[in-house]
């Protein structure tokens, strides 16, 4: 916090702030015995009617009375990164937009509406990368009629914590009524290390299709020609499969990495549950990072949900580290016309 040179707190952010990275000290109206202070760091996204908008890492808003405030200053725009490959937030999204591709795609300005008959949310979102061309509600409003006509809820995926992310449009994404469902993360890291894991890569096939075996083990059931399209999608794709026991039945494991310059991204690292704990993940991501390595990659990323504490724990463990949060708004259901009752 800042404290002026008689030792005072001070409140150091004016509504010219907004935009920026902040951090504030406010009071706290009903908290537990002996709390009186509570501390929030994120970008101001709003300073209207002497409310403070914040938005924190994690994609939470978070709204503090002007009244309440004790202290406040500026803060760098992005925290330093202790380990892990720089990069922006931008460069990123769209490594792994490349990674995982629609069936169908359109412009709106410089954003991508897309498509893939509902499979997966990130297929079925848009990357709104700049601006759209169109004032905001123009475009929510091209957007959810984009969608409607495909049969499919209207998301658009947003970013925060990094800089460069998204703050100011998830603040006002929900401000029209636009539903946080789902926030996780992408991890960045190196290939070479994880590719010194796991010794020889016997027993590892890799293929540059997903076959049979490997999407029998595949947690998303049903997938059909679509999902097939987005999985096989990519500038260079393999898909790792470690054989269940007498190489019959579902495989003990698998993975998928996509290379793409110096970026490798690991995803559907998945593992029979009953053989958990013995390093076949390690194993299958050791193998996807020495074809990437050969490919020509230096570094790595991965996507990873909030709350899958094994899947943190393994990735920690082969020195990755989180770089930004990313969600999905979901568009508000339409208000029933006056006089109809909404279902």
């Amino acid at each position: 916090m800042e404290i002026s040179a008689a030792g005072r707190l001070e409140v150091r952010i004016t509504t010219a702030d907004v935009g920026k990275r902040v951090s504030v000290r406010s009071l706290i109206e009903h908290g537990p015995p002996g709390e009186k202070f509570t501390d929030t760091v994120g970008v101001l996204t709003s300073w209207d009617d002497g409310v403070l908008r914040i938005t924190k890492k994690n994609g939470e808003g978070v709204r503090i009375p002007e009244s309440a405030l004790v202290a406040g200053k500026v803060v760098p725009s992005a925290p330093a990164r202790r380990r892990g490959p720089a990069a922006s937030y931008e460069e990123l999204a769209r490594v792994s937009a490349r990674a995982w591709r629609p069936v169908e795609s359109e412009r709106l300005g410089d954003w991508e509406l897309r498509a893939a008959g509902g499979f997966t949310r990130r297929a079925n979102s848009v990357l709104p990368l700049g601006d759209p061309g169109v004032p905001l509600d123009e475009a929510l409003t091209a957007v959810r009629g984009w969608y409607t006509a495909r049969g499919l809820p209207a998301y658009v995926q947003t970013a925060t914590g990094a800089e460069g992310a998204q703050e100011p449009l998830c603040a006002e994404l929900e401000r029209r009524g636009w539903m946080r469902e789902v926030t996780a993360e992408l991890w960045t890291g190196a290939p070479a290390p994880v590719a010194d894991l796991g010794g020889e890569p016997s027993g590892v096939t890799l293929s540059r299709e997903a076959g049979e075996a490997w999407l029998a083990r595949y947690q998303r059931k049903g997938v059909g020609e679509v999902a097939l399209r987005v999985l096989g999608s990519g500038p260079s794709v393999w898909f790792a499969t470690v054989p269940g026991e007498g190489g019959t039945g579902a495989p003990a494991a698998i993975g998928r990495c996509v290379v793409d310059g110096r970026w490798a991204g690991f995803a559907a690292v998945e593992v029979d549950p009953a053989l958990r704990r013995r390093g076949l993940a390690t194993t299958v991501m050791a193998a996807l990072a020495r074809r990437a390595l050969e490919e020509g990659a230096s570094a790595a990323w991965l996507q990873v949900e909030e709350d899958n504490a094994g899947a943190r724990a393994l990735y920690t463990r082969l020195g990755f580290a989180a770089h930004h949060a990313y969600h999905h708004h979901r568009a508000p259901e339409p208000s029933a016309p006056a006089g109809e009752a909404a279902p």
